[in-house]
């Protein structure tokens, strides 16, 4: 009797067993479903906007001349006899992403060796809190805030008549990619085995010689990571831009007042039409594509670091 019970017993068990494991295998298949969808769409909008941006650009390429467009060194959409040269326009992004880096990278990650390696408990939450306000404010506050502080500063200390120039938008920019540079890194900084750290210091090397020689080059991919982050936040910057770098389509010079490729798009579109508005989004595809090729770059030599 006893043994027909346990039986019973069993066979319920293993019922109900079979039967959690058929509703977590729905639900596994159900998740896998919605996860592969939600992928699909991701790249479904990649796909549209390129498209949309090549469909949109192409006909006025194909009008002013793909060398006109890209080496013209002369932008006037609203004269008589307008000229749509976006040149300055591709070297200013350029010069502009380039000093941002230069400065913003080497600040991030100092910032960052501090909070993994050299802050205290309390300290460290304090500046990462920091950090995290910076990302979320909104670039029309960098901007204003540029426009108070940098570009007055700018003026006299350069003795410039204008301090609305390509070094205010550096400076600016250099600021707005630490967030993203900070996080990453230290991120990468904290994920290096404890042991490489102990290793170097039983051999007799210094904390900041065991940071600097080997902390770091062990999480160099994270860095470059971190950088790339930081080339897109700053190259597809635009509100920010416009307010501290004078807007004007000059070929750049680091005191000149000077447009990006963002700025172009956004100070002309609300008014633009015919040929001038499918000009705006010719320069939309060219900041579109200059943006994929950096990405492909920057993630092959990633890529390469990291093997």
């Amino acid at each position: 009797m006893q043994s027909s019970v346990l039986t019973a017993a069993s066979a319920k068990s293993r019922a109900r067993l079979g039967g959690l494991k058929k509703t977590a295998d729905l639900l596994e298949k159900l998740m896998s479903g919605v996860f592969t969808i939600c992928g699909f769409i991701s790249a479904a909008f990649v796909l549209i906007i390129t498209v949309f941006l090549i469909i949109s650009g192409v006909p006025a390429i194909k009008e002013i001349g793909i060398f006109n467009f890209l080496f013209g060194t002369v932008w006037a959409s609203a004269a008589a006899e307008p000229s749509y040269g976006i040149l300055p326009f591709i070297l200013t992004s350029v010069y502009g992403t380039f000093g941002a880096i230069i400065i913003g990278v080497p600040v991030g990650l100092l910032c960052a060796v501090f909070l993994a390696e050299m802050s205290g408990g309390k300290l460290s939450a304090a500046v990462r809190s920091a950090v995290d306000l910076m990302s979320g404010i909104p670039s029309v506050v960098y901007g204003l805030v540029g426009m108070i502080i940098v570009v007055p500063t700018v003026r006299e200390a350069f003795g410039l008549p204008d301090g609305a120039n390509l070094f205010s938008a550096i400076t600016v920019l250099a600021v707005m990619i630490l967030p993203s540079v900070i996080s990453v890194s230290e991120t990468a900084i904290r994920a290096v085995p404890k042991e490489y750290r102990e290793a170097s210091l039983a051999l007799g090397a210094t904390k900041t010689e065991t940071i600097f020689k080997v902390t770091v080059p062990a999480a160099k991919s994270g860095i470059l990571a971190s950088a790339v982050l930081g080339i897109g936040r700053a190259i597809g910057e635009a509100m920010a831009v416009m307010m501290v770098s004078g807007n004007v389509a000059n070929m750049p010079k680091l005191f000149g007042s000077v447009r990006f490729l963002t700025t172009a798009i956004a100070s002309e579109m609300s008014y633009s039409s015919g040929l001038q508005r499918q000009a705006l989004f010719s320069v939309a595809l060219s900041l579109f594509a200059f943006i994929m090729i950096i990405n492909v770059i920057l993630n092959i030599a990633v890529k390469g670091k990291r093997d």
